[in-house]
């Protein structure tokens, strides 16, 4: 089949990589030249890195040099509570930095696949306090690192849990006003179908839906499809039944060979026969701060979503009814990247012929991560925007690139400038939490689910 075709082209890929004569000593004449000039110092500090990177390994902890990146501490620091939490979800509500405030708040909508301080990194690079700085009231969700006892949980579970819980705490915290909701990668995904639900039964909470690398039509995913068939998805649930959930390394080794050059070969030749070690940051701090997945809910969202595509087609169900993306009548504002290998950017851009309201798209340059953590001021960003009108005509996605100029700089300009003029009202800054309604501040940010292993 086409699909093996495919398989049978990446592992010949693969192989390739591997065997690349950049990768050994004999065959690589940059390495051959550092080696006579450092006597085989490069060598022994390789040989020292293998050793130190093996031990980690073996003994579960972080690479070197992410023990300089701790949360709560260095990332992860923007101000705020806790102020809801249930078996799934962490809500945390930031605390303002401005006199005044826009009144419509924030919810981000993070993928449960990583930690959510990717958009709360470092303060130079966090998306939130981005947004806090700009007067924007944020909400966003943390979600549990499941395990064994959450092995159950379903796709269900994290509209219900997660989304329309956080919803319904902002309801309380914020009454009276539109909520922006945001969702990145399979967050994303998830709030486009609870926006497709509540548009079908006439819920009007949402003032907008902005999306961050977020596929909504599964039909040509990239090479992640690769990995997924019903022979594959059959032996990850049969892996499954025995943890309760996809391991971490699992998921991370997936990523891995995807990009195998840039993370595990040039790794290789630059740590261990160059000897010098990557400079840590905060990305990739975070990046290795991995999370697993409940066994039902992948199960469900391989099936649901990659090999039958229910949801453009039409038959994901909500409540027992299916849902339908051109229900969505909220305005749109969507973020793609050039090279991303996770959610590719024409996958993404389908979003166009599913939803016929008004849409913002962004191509922005970076990866799946690095373009959306492009704070202001970041060397070599560009994007190119352009807004389609509710109803009009269909530009296909190499046609949209060629007539979009490109602009230098950060996209979350753009986006803020967005939000606000959606929101041009500003309004005292509410409280932290709203104990008479039920949801007191626990506690301070980033709370205790971030911190599970």
């Amino acid at each position: 089949s086409r699909h093996h075709e495919q398989v049978v082209a990446f592992a010949a890929r693969q192989l390739l990589d591997m065997f690349s004569p950049g990768n050994f000593l004999p065959t690589n004449p940059v390495v051959l030249r550092q080696t006579l000039a450092s006597g085989g110092m490069n060598l022994a500090r390789g040989a020292v890195h293998a050793v130190e990177d093996f031990e980690r390994l073996v003994g579960g902890a972080p690479p070197a040099g992410a023990e300089d990146f701790v949360v709560g501490r260095d990332v992860a620091v923007t101000p705020g509570k806790v102020v809801l939490r249930n078996r799934l979800i962490e809500l945390i509500q930031y605390a303002p930095a401005t006199a005044d405030v826009y009144a419509e708040p924030v919810l981000i909508v993070p993928a449960w696949i990583m930690k959510y301080y990717i958009l709360d990194l470092s303060p130079h690079n966090s998306l939130v306090r981005y947004l806090v700085e700009r007067g924007h009231t944020v909400f966003c969700i943390s979600w549990k690192n499941p395990g064994t006892d959450e092995r159950e949980l379903d796709m269900d579970d994290y509209l219900q849990l997660g989304f329309f819980a956080a919803l319904d705490a902002i309801n309380a915290i914020v009454p009276g006003q539109k909520v922006h909701a945001t969702g990145y990668c399979l967050g994303g995904t998830l709030l486009a179908i609870a926006a497709a639900a509540m548009d079908r039964d006439g819920d009007a909470r949402l003032g907008s839906m902005t999306l961050f690398t977020a596929q909504t039509d599964f039909t040509e995913p990239g090479e992640l499809a690769l990995f997924i068939d019903d022979s594959e998805v059959s032996l990850l649930e049969a892996q499954m039944e025995e943890t309760g959930f996809l391991t971490a390394g699992q998921m991370a080794g997936a990523f891995q060979i995807l990009r195998s050059n840039d993370l595990l070969w040039s790794r290789v030749v630059g740590e261990y026969l160059m000897g010098e070690r990557t400079p840590m940051n905060d990305l990739m701090a975070w990046n290795a701060d991995a999370t697993r997945m409940p066994a039902r809910m992948h199960s469900q969202y391989l099936r649901r979503l990659f090999l039958n595509d229910d949801l453009s087609e039409g038959r994901y169900p909500v409540g027992g009814k299916p849902v339908a993306l051109s229900d969505i009548e909220l305005p749109v504002f969507c973020v793609a990247t050039l090279t991303d290998h996770v959610a590719p950017w024409r996958s993404v851009y389908k979003l166009h012929y599913l939803v016929p309201t008004e849409i913002s798209f962004v191509l922005t340059s970076g990866g799946h991560n690095a373009g959306i953590v492009s704070e202001p001021g970041r060397p070599r960003r560009s994007f190119r925007m352009r807004t389609r009108p509710a109803g009009d005509n269909y530009v296909p996605p190499d046609d949209w690139v060629l007539q979009v100029p490109e602009t230098e700089g950060s996209w979350w300009p753009a986006w803020t400038a967005w939000l606000a003029a959606r929101d041009g009202k500003r309004v005292a800054p509410p409280a932290l939490g709203a104990a008479a309604a039920g949801y007191p501040a626990l506690e301070d940010a980033p709370g205790r689910y971030v911190h599970e292993k």
